[in-house]
């Protein structure tokens, strides 16, 4: 049996289980060229929020009726061809499902393998040294590219890409200041992670904190948020600093999400530039070599927030937007064989 969610309608506001279809299809046979990967574990990103609607977008929307789009971990179970072999781990878009059939007509990118013996977490192939990490690193070192002694600020610094980006910092040698929902994630950030200062938007004075952990102004701001924590970041920013716009989770749930005054980026002469991973594919080997590095080294710490169950993922999804995960969100699907 391969359960599949799939979309059955366009959410509007937040993401609930009646905008799927769960549904039970038989477990697929590889065709010439094919092969089939057991699912065991699922990324859950705010980019599954922006693939649901039909907004213009850097990939095709899922259509209705389709899979849900989604990162995954699996295993080669059964193979036609010979780039993978029973028993071969891989790491691509496997969608929500317990099974997925590589080289299906329509397939986007097909599933990386990853090399046996590799001493990391298989998890972490999903987070600290995958899609996530790889959109820290090249987000942060490409378009923010720290210096030393800079002060970096990083939105939604307790997820999944702002924990990385906020290590990297440091290694890097900078000043770094987290914007986080609540004491629990600042003294995250700052005990385990070792952060600089945390700013709790919780807080109703979260606008002195910001100002109080950013005396010398911002260099760089990583960010993932949007909205009046994004015009406060910029309120701080200094001339010539720079700002690569990874996400803008606070409007992703909007129907009609707000417009910006870009005059301080002129007066300012800040350098704003969005991005998507995906701009960066041809040096992911590069990236993945560094992050699983700095990994084994102790410089970087893969945290993770792990929910077992493939049937909880559309609940599962919300937590993004409420701030209920610490580090990589992910849904285990089953134990690895």
């Amino acid at each position: 049996m391969n359960r599949q969610f799939r979309l059955k309608r366009r959410p509007v506001g937040r993401v609930t289980r009646d905008d799927f279809d769960l549904v039970e299809a038989p477990v697929p046979t590889p065709g010439p060229g094919q092969a089939v990967a057991r699912n065991l574990y699922l990324s859950l990103d705010p980019t599954n929020r922006i693939w649901m609607s039909d907004m213009d977008q850097y990939l095709p929307p899922v259509a209705l009726g389709e899979v849900m789009r989604g990162g995954g971990v699996g295993t080669i179970v059964a193979s036609n061809n010979p780039d993978y072999q029973v028993g071969d781990t891989v790491n691509g878009l496997l969608g929500w499902q317990d099974y997925c059939l590589i080289g299906a007509p329509g397939e986007l990118f097909p599933p990386t393998v990853i090399p046996q013996g590799l001493p990391i977490p298989m998890t972490a192939l999903m987070g600290a040294c995958g899609m996530t990490g790889l959109t820290a690193y090249f987000g942060l070192i490409e378009l923010g590219q720290p210096k030393a002694g800079d002060t970096v600020v990083v939105s939604a610094a307790a997820g999944a890409v702002g924990t990385v980006v906020g290590q990297i910092a440091k290694i890097k040698g900078c000043r770094v200041v987290g914007i986080a929902g609540g004491k629990k994630k600042c003294d995250f950030l700052t005990r385990e992670l070792g952060f600089d200062a945390a700013v709790d938007y919780k807080a109703a004075d979260w606008r002195e904190q910001l100002k109080a952990a950013t005396p010398d102004g911002v260099d760089v701001n990583f960010e993932n948020v949007g909205g009046e924590i994004m015009e406060a970041v910029v309120e701080r920013m200094n001339l010539f600093s720079r700002m690569p716009l990874c996400g803008m989770i606070s409007t992703y749930n909007d129907a009609n999400p707000p417009r910006y005054d870009l005059t301080p980026f002129l007066m300012k002469r800040i350098k704003l530039q969005g991005f998507i991973v995906l701009d960066f594919k041809d040096r992911y080997i590069e990236g993945s070599m560094q992050l699983a590095q700095w990994l084994l080294e102790g410089k970087l710490k893969a945290q993770e927030t792990v929910v077992d169950g493939l049937e909880t993922a559309p609940e599962t999804l919300n937590m993004l937007f409420d701030g209920g995960n610490i580090g990589k969100l992910i849904v285990k699907i089953a134990d690895a064989a």
